[in-house]
């Protein structure tokens, strides 16, 4: 009967002959599935694919894991954070200016547009909107769309509550209904006519949602997640990160290796004992710790038979950096932004020619931020719809008032050159003082009580008249 030595000897063996036989098996379906485990979509008999071949998902599954890989990667993956959090800032930055004023060619009194301005203020006020629009990035980014719901109370205040996108899926009972898939109920025939969205089964009205989506076309009804075409390279980065940091240790944690030459195992051991300066308690395997100390600028000598290695002197990084390098530019491409802003590595990129006004960077967020003012403007008019109808603002306020959105600049510009610039055209009456105000950060009616409180204090002794 064989010992247990013997017995772990066969089962290792055998279990290498299996390993080996799994390795030889070929699926004939293999060719059928792409990289990540996925299969190609399926054709029918017209040789046309079958569902929407515009996105990666055809089911609300497929689209829930696609979320839940993103998610992942927002929450853990610094460079995805990173990425997201650079896009936050340059698309929202310290906030949008939103201003009330009279529409071209409309009558209306300054009273009504002060009126309208209030409005706007009290809902940014009592929803946090500077806050909830870095949300709403983040969650356009991360999700690739977002839900706001809209409540009001009698005084037609509105409130405004994220819905999360597993929040909106269609009932059982609706599933085989195509006008009511992924949760969102449609025309018949036009996708993006919405009606209403199934959220926690319950049917809500169309006109309570809105419904941002990204990185897909008009006629799909749900948004893919910025991070899916590079999930994969920043999974690599990850994996890559990790095992340089790892070998790195181990290399940096051997400080030398002794290399016996012909010598038997109880010769090896006996010198590591002559050696030793003080031995220590027994480890886990029952062996006697020998432990010896090298001052700083010991010399070694070797006895015959005994040659010393120093595997921390071949470490070379570079190589695995060039690589990481390589990946990181990638999915900088992906967000089309510079590599500093996504990597945070500065030292190849300049930070004032990269955001010039033609390049692709800025091009890119000036884009994004008018996207993003569009879908603001839709919430501000529905703030003051809910006005009217609580009888705050008159009827026809939508014909007289007008909405002036104003994001951050995104520019990097000589401030004395554009100031220059914008009192020529104060000058020539084509800039408003309430449209420079707004250029650079002011509020022009606050300006004005500041300046009028100015001029009543007497100018000798800082007193008042």
């Amino acid at each position: 009967m064989p010992t247990t030595t013997n017995t772990d000897r066969l089962e290792h063996r055998l279990s290498e002959a299996c390993d080996a036989l799994w390795d030889m098996f070929v699926d004939p379906r293999e060719a059928y599935v792409d990289d990540e485990g996925t299969w190609w979509n399926t054709l029918d008999v017209k040789g046309q694919a079958k569902g929407s071949v515009s996105v990666p998902f055809a089911t609300y599954e497929q689209l829930a894991e696609i979320r839940q890989q993103s998610r992942r990667l927002a929450a853990t993956n610094e460079f995805a954070i990173n990425g997201i959090e650079n896009r936050t800032s340059y698309l929202v930055g310290s906030g949008h200016v939103y201003r009330a004023s009279v529409r071209k060619g409309a009558e209306a009194s300054a009273d009504l547009e002060i009126k309208v301005q209030t409005v706007l203020d009290e809902f940014m006020h009592l929803n946090r909107w500077q806050s909830r629009q870095q949300e709403i990035v983040r969650r356009l980014d991360r999700d690739g769309e977002v839900f706001l719901r809209f409540f009001v109370d009698a005084q037609g205040m509105t409130r405004v509550r994220f819905v999360e996108p597993d929040q909106v899926q269609t009932p059982s009972e609706l599933v085989n209904h195509a006008a009511a898939s992924f949760g969102i109920q449609t025309e018949p025939h036009d996708v993006e006519s919405v009606l209403g969205y199934f959220i926690d089964g319950e049917a809500v009205e169309a006109s309570a949602i809105q419904h941002r989506k990204a990185n897909v076309d008009a006629n799909v009804k749900r948004g893919l997640p910025l991070y899916y075409p590079v999930r994969k390279n920043l999974r690599r980065i990850e994996k890559l990160l990790r095992n340089m940091s790892v070998v790195a240790e181990i290399q940096s944690a051997i400080a030398l290796i002794r290399k016996h030459r012909g010598a038997t195992r109880s010769g090896v051991e006996q010198f590591v004992a002559d050696q030793s300066q003080a031995t220590g308690g027994q480890g886990a395997n029952g062996r006697t710790k020998y432990l010896s100390q090298y001052a700083p600028g010991t010399i070694l000598d070797a006895p015959a038979g005994v040659e010393y290695d120093f595997p921390a002197s071949g470490i070379d990084a570079a190589n695995f950096v060039t690589v990481l390098q390589a990946e990181l530019r990638a999915v900088a491409a992906r967000l089309v932004m510079p590599e500093f802003m996504f990597s945070s590595d500065a030292s190849n990129a300049n930070y004032a020619s990269t955001l010039v006004a033609e390049g692709p960077a800025i091009k890119m967020f000036e884009r994004l931020q008018a996207n993003l003012a569009n879908d603001d403007c839709d919430v501000m008019w529905r703030v003051i719809e809910n006005a009217v109808n609580a009888g705050k603002l008159p009827s026809d306020v939508r014909r007289l008032v007008d909405i002036q959105i104003i994001p951050p600049s995104l520019q990097v510009r000589d401030q004395l050159r554009a100031c220059q610039v914008e009192r020529i055209a104060f000058e020539n009456k084509v800039l408003s003082p309430q449209t420079w105000s707004l250029r650079l950060g002011l509020d022009y009616d606050q300006e004005q009580k500041n300046l009028s409180m100015h001029a009543t204090e007497s100018p000798v002794g800082g007193g008042q008249k």
